[in-house]
C-alpha cells in the first residue's frame, strides 16, 4: 500500500519518486511484472537483518522467469503514528504488522494498558486509523505513511535495534545490457545426494576469487530431504565469474542464474 517500505526502497534505488503500482502480495507483484503492461519493474523484499530470509520469495523468483537487475538496502525506521495532537498517554491500541510490533517490543513495553493489534501491513494500519477516524489509536509505520495520510509521528524511531536493514531486489523481464559492469550474481542450484557434492561447488567458487555472501537452502518439492541452494556471489572480475559458472555447471544437477547486477551498499 502507499507509504510502505517497498515504496521508500523504490524511491531510494531510483533516486527519485516513482509511480508505484501497489500489490497485496508477493505473488501478485511477480505476476504484474511478468504480464502487466502497467509496470516496468518490481521491488521485492528478500531478507531482513533481524528476521532473516523471506523463504517463499526464493521459490517465486525461481518460478517467475524474472531477472534480478539490482538491489538496495533500506534501514527500517519504525514510528508511532496517530492523529495530529494525540498524546502518547491517551493511546489505547497500537496497530501494525506482526514483524513491526516485534521490532519495537522494548518501546511498546513502556506503554501502559495498550493493546497490540496485528494487521497485514504497516502503512495500511495508518490508513485504517485515518479512514475510520480511530482516535486514541496508533500505528507503527514509516514516516512516509504519516505524510501521505496526513497523520503525525508522535514517537519517532521506536525500533529496538537501530541496525535493522531490509534488502530489496529490483526485478525485470529483461537482463542488463552490460554484464561486464556487474559485481554480484544470484543463482540457485541442486546437486546429487552424495557425499561432498555441495563442498565441491563451494570449493570451486572460492578457487575463482569469488565471495559467497549468502547460502540459503530450501526443499525440492516431491524429493524428501533434497534441497535447492540459493547463493549470492560477489566478484571483482566478470570473466572470473563466467569461468566459475562453467565449472560448477558440470557438477550440479540443475543450475539457474536469477540475475547479475551491481552490488548495493547497506
Amino acid at each position: 500500500i502507499q507509504g510502505c517500505f517497498h515504496q521508500i526502497a523504490a524511491n531510494n534505488y531510483f533516486n527519485q519518486k516513482v509511480d508505484v503500482l501497489c500489490c497485496d502480495s508477493f505473488p501478485i507483484l511477480v505476476n504484474e511484472v511478468v504480464s502487466s503492461k502497467n509496470c516496468d519493474l518490481g521491488v521485492m523484499a528478500i531478507e531482513n537483518s533481524i528476521a532473516g530470509s523471506i523463504l517463499q520469495n526464493y521459490k517465486l523468483l525461481q518460478q517467475s522467469g524474472l531477472n534480478i537487475i539490482g538491489e538496495t538496502y533500506l534501514p527500517i525506521v519504525q514510528n508511532l503514528i496517530a492523529f495530529p495532537g494525540t498524546k502518547i498517554e491517551d493511546i489505547t491500541e497500537v496497530y501494525s504488522h506482526p514483524m513491526a510490533i516485534y521490532q519495537c517490543y522494548e518501546y511498546l513495553n513502556t506503554l501502559d494498558n495498550v493493546k497490540l493489534i496485528e494487521k497485514e501491513d504497516t502503512a495500511g494500519s495508518v490508513k485504517e486509523i485515518k479512514d475510520n477516524n480511530l482516535r486514541n489509536k496508533a500505528a507503527i509505520s514509516s514516516d512516509l505513511s504519516a505524510v501521505l495520510y496526513d497523520m503525525e509521528v508522535i514517537a519517532p524511531s521506536i525500533e529496538t535495534n537501530k541496525e535493522n536493514y531490509t534488502r530489496f531486489l529490483i526485478l525485470s523481464k529483461s537482463k542488463l545490457d552490460r554484464p561486464e559492469q556487474t559485481s554480484k550474481a544470484s543463482l540457485y542450484f541442486s546437486v546429487s545426494h552424495s557425499t561432498g557434492s555441495l563442498a565441491q561447488i563451494l570449493t570451486e567458487i572460492a578457487a575463482h576469487n569469488i565471495n559467497l555472501s549468502k547460502l540459503q537452502s530450501y526443499p525440492i518439492l516431491g524429493k524428501n530431504w533434497q534441497y535447492y541452494f540459493y547463493v549470492d556471489l560477489e566478484y571483482n572480475s566478470y570473466q572470473d565469474y563466467e569461468i566459475m559458472i562453467e565449472k560448477i555447471s558440470k557438477k550440479t544437477t540443475e543450475l539457474k542464474v536469477l540475475g547479475i547486477y551491481k552490488k548495493g551498499k547497506p
